[in-house]
């Protein structure tokens, strides 16, 4: 009877004694991986990995850290312009959070380069890139770990937010001072203004009719076609598949775009604007009967074949739209 009491306590106290030690070991072997980290951030906010310091930074445990990490290809081969553009921005999110009076080991930022970490995104299964990924300090990441680039933009408010929601970290964006937008303003006045002290004996123009239709005009292909959404969501330009090199300047979805597209549409919509034009002009002026012939049949060429492809462009975002017009 002593005997077996003897050999269960005995037994017990091994299990405490590895499980305590396992325990140790652990907490050591986190405590290392946060004061790397820590060491990583201090000299660069967005931390650089490559396949062996992701898979024991970030997919290994023990880690009582978050890791948003941006997965890019920034080598010039790669001529993805937009990672460039989403980098200047996880930047700015990065620098944001380091050097704020609430920095703390909670979450860091890392970032994945395609030629540095090919073996990551093989691991992953993501064929495109910028990505943005947040991988929690407990658990698997989840759907919406996953950050919406062609929904949201790339813009560092809006990444801010995201990193808010999934890390309940609240990251106050600091942009360097950007002067280019005064400057350019007042460069506009002051043209303007010396437009109208050269001819300040002479103002008619400013009560031309032609001169203020053709502004308003301007104003409006210019909202119509999406700027201000550009502004809000700061999208990227286009899309360029890394694996494939296949540049997408149309988005497709209707709840995004890229910047290249509301050029397109700006261009598009110019058109068939012009088109109206000449067709108006060819119905109401006095001048020679042919001319009026040949503004009227580039009138309607115009708003035919820009008109069809404005439809096809409506088409390929809001996917089961039946009516077409002259392509498909």
């Amino acid at each position: 009877m002593f005997g077996k009491l003897f050999i269960s306590v005995f037994f017990v106290f091994i299990v405490y004694y590895e499980s305590s030690d396992a325990q140790k070991k652990k907490e050591t072997l986190l405590s290392e991986k946060v004061t790397q980290m820590m060491e990583w951030a201090s000299k660069r906010s967005v931390i650089r990995m490559n396949g062996d310091k992701f898979r024991r930074f970030v997919k290994a445990p023990p880690r009582n850290y978050s890791v948003v990490v941006m997965f890019t290809a920034l080598q010039p081969q790669r001529q993805c312009g937009v990672c460039r553009q989403a980098d200047e921005e996880f930047q700015v999110l990065a620098n944001s959070w380091r050097y704020s009076s609430a920095f703390t080991n909670k979450v860091f930022f890392a970032s994945v380069d395609f030629d540095e970490g090919s073996d990551v995104f093989q691991m992953l299964n993501m064929n495109s890139a910028p990505t943005f990924l947040h991988f929690p300090s407990k658990g698997k990441p989840r759907r919406s770990d996953t950050y919406e680039l062609q929904v949201r933009g790339f813009a560092a408010e809006q990444l801010a937010r995201w990193v808010a929601d999934r890390t309940d970290v609240q990251i106050r964006i600091i942009r360097p001072p950007n002067y280019a937008g005064p400057l350019l303003l007042g460069f506009l006045l002051a043209v303007i203004g010396g437009l109208a002290y050269l001819r300040r004996h002479n103002l008619e123009f400013l009560f031309n009719r032609n001169v203020w239709a053709f502004s308003a005009l301007c104003f409006v292909l210019i909202m119509t076609s999406g700027q201000m959404w550009n502004h809000i969501r700061g999208p990227p330009y286009a899309h360029k598949n890394p694996s494939t090199g296949q540049v997408s300047y149309i988005h497709g979805s209707s709840q995004a775009q890229f910047v290249a597209e509301t050029h397109i549409v700006l261009l598009f919509n110019a058109a068939v604007t012009m088109g109206i034009v000449l067709l108006c002009e060819a119905a109401t002026s006095e001048i020679d009967i042919g001319k009026r012939k040949i503004m009227c049949v580039a009138g309607i060429g115009l708003v035919m074949l820009f008109f069809s492809w404005l439809l096809s462009i409506f088409r390929a975002k809001y996917h089961g739209y039946p009516y077409s017009f002259l392509m498909s």
